[in-house]
């Protein structure tokens, strides 16, 4: 970072004439920026609004103190610095990054790509040598951001199995009958259901970022920093299981209104509170272990003396050659991407799922409405979730598909894995399988086979994500796919389809396959006119 040899003295008072040329650039840097990242800002903003990821707006705030920190304890920038290249290709691959994310429609990736950009903004102010010691205040800036919407719910899927068994378990410690299947906790009497907002994921975040930051100002040995920031995974998730364990015990004792309001709300702080308060006594007890050990107060570095004269460097950034660059730069994508946006997404066309015919052969069919809370979950354009029986042998066959328009800007498919086990089915078995239909649309391709169990029920279910011609039966692949037709056709829209039978007593598995192929192929001719190719 270059700044003037006679930058502001402590006892100087501030005015426009004191802010040198480099500083105006430097402003004019961030304010190119916002084109370019705009879609992510506005990501960002309606994330934080959420419980998972409420914390966010504090997160630059802390980076900003662990920055000006780093700053008070190493010594003065040099006035002149050469190692600045790198910062402008890091800063140049940020901003192409951000374009691949506006072109795909896609904030995630501009998100991440802004963060990429404020690496390469420090390290052409500061050069490589300097810079590079700087990154850890950078790197905290991920703790802001969501995860990608199919990590969320792989991960929320996972956690929300630990926490029922964990919280299972530790509900038979207190000698309480209990039973689970799939996340339902069945108690006899009450039912509890471990939803997606009892995954963890609301602590896990900000557990995370407390932990990292708890990290970097504990003074100690680098192991000791290491126990730290790995011990807070396993802590959060030990401790949501013990408030599921919690609840499934009052619940048993005192009715379901244990797990409602403000009491579940109330739960939830106390075990964010209890989580920092066992790193701190984790901390504590590595130091009383210590060959030197110190009381706390000292070992944790919180002082904020001096950050008033590191900040007084910002006004004399002197103008540099790099700093122009990706002024320029930024300025030329933000101009650019302005333009590029006048174009829109094609526009589909398609016949909505209320026409979708419910005679078809022998099958008859009725529409079932989801309720507000999965709608909200499915966050679908449209979708059809039709119930049909055979007039013939009264079989019984489910088709249920979710369309969207655009799988991006926090739209799109998820696994059906996710929603199964909360409702209280587990997965007995799951494999690709490739079926075959000549006389339709869809030739032979392969689908994700499954069957499914809830007590001694069976289901046998197919599934696959139909995306503009292709049939996918990885949803990360499909993500792929998403970004790919979104640069070449202009396409995001998209589809889950799920066809679904029970396995009925004394059935076998090769008949249940039977009948509800027999039932997928009437239906493949008709899917096109809902779900384009």
């Amino acid at each position: 970072m270059v700044f003037s040899g006679n930058a502001l003295s402590a006892g100087k008072s501030l005015d426009v004439r004191s802010f040198s040329v480099g500083f105006w650039i430097f402003v004019g840097l961030n304010i190119a920026s916002i084109p370019v990242f705009l879609i992510g800002y506005q990501s960002l903003i309606a994330a934080w609004l959420t419980p998972e990821y409420s914390h966010g707006p504090l997160i630059p705030v802390i980076s900003m103190y662990l920055f000006l920190r780093e700053l008070r304890n190493r010594p003065r920038p040099e006035a002149q610095v050469s190692d600045r290249l790198l910062g402008v290709l890091v800063t140049l691959g940020a901003l192409v990054l951000a374009t691949l994310g506006n072109a795909s429609r896609i904030p995630d990736i501009v998100t991440y790509a802004y963060i990429l950009w404020v690496a390469g903004m420090v390290l052409v102010l500061f050069g490589w040598q300097r810079g590079k010691l700087h990154m850890l205040p950078v790197f905290h800036l991920v703790f802001m951001l969501p995860l990608p919407q199919f990590m969320y719910w792989n991960m929320s899927t996972f956690l929300q199995g630990i926490s029922s068994e964990l919280g299972v378990w530790f509900i038979k410690l207190m000698h309480v009958p209990v039973f689970l299947e799939g996340n339902v906790i069945d108690l006899g009497v009450y039912k509890l259901q471990v939803a997606e907002a009892c995954s963890g994921l609301r602590y896990l975040f900000p557990i995370l970022s407390f932990s990292y930051l708890f990290s970097i100002l504990y003074q100690g040995p680098m192991w000791h920093k290491a126990v730290l920031l790995l011990s807070a995974a396993p802590l959060t998730v030990l401790m949501n299981s013990f408030r599921i364990g919690v609840i499934g015990v009052l619940v048993n004792s005192y009715g379901t209104q244990q797990a409602e309001g403000f009491l579940h709300f109330f739960e939830g702080w106390v075990i964010f509170i209890a989580c920092v308060a066992i790193l701190f006594g984790l901390a504590w007890m590595m130091q009383s272990f210590a060959r030197d050990p110190r009381p706390l107060s000292e070992t944790i570095d919180i002082d904020t003396t001096g950050f008033g004269r590191i900040m007084a460097w910002a006004p004399a950034i002197q103008v540099s050659r790099a700093l122009v660059t990706i002024t320029v730069l930024t300025a030329v994508f933000g101009l650019a991407w302005v333009g590029l946006n006048q174009k829109s997404m094609s526009e589909i066309q398609r016949e909505p799922f209320g026409f979708y015919p419910q005679r078809i052969g022998e099958w008859r069919g009725s529409n079932q409405t989801l309720t507000p809370e999965i709608e909200q979950v499915l966050a679908a354009d449209d979708y059809i979730n039709m119930t049909f029986v055979s007039t013939e042998t009264r079989a019984v066959t489910n088709l249920f598909v979710a369309f969207y328009n655009r799988q991006t800007e926090g739209q799109g498919i998820h696994s059906p894995e996710v929603c199964l086990p909360s409702a209280g089915w587990e997965i007995f078995s799951i494999q690709p399988y490739q079926v075959s239909f000549p006389d339709s649309p869809y030739s032979t391709f392969e689908v994700n086979r499954a069957v499914i169990q809830n007590g001694q029920d069976q289901q046998l279910v197919y599934y696959w994500f139909e995306q503009r011609g292709k049939r996918l039966t990885n949803d990360f692949q499909a993500k792929l796919t998403v970004l790919k037709d979104s640069l070449t056709i202009g396409r995001t829209d998209g589809a889950l389809v799920r066809f679904i039978t029970p396995i009925e007593d004394g059935e076998t598995e090769a008949e249940a396959d039977a009948r509800l192929q027999a039932f997928m192929a009437p239906n493949l001719q008709r899917l096109p006119a809902y779900v384009p190719f």
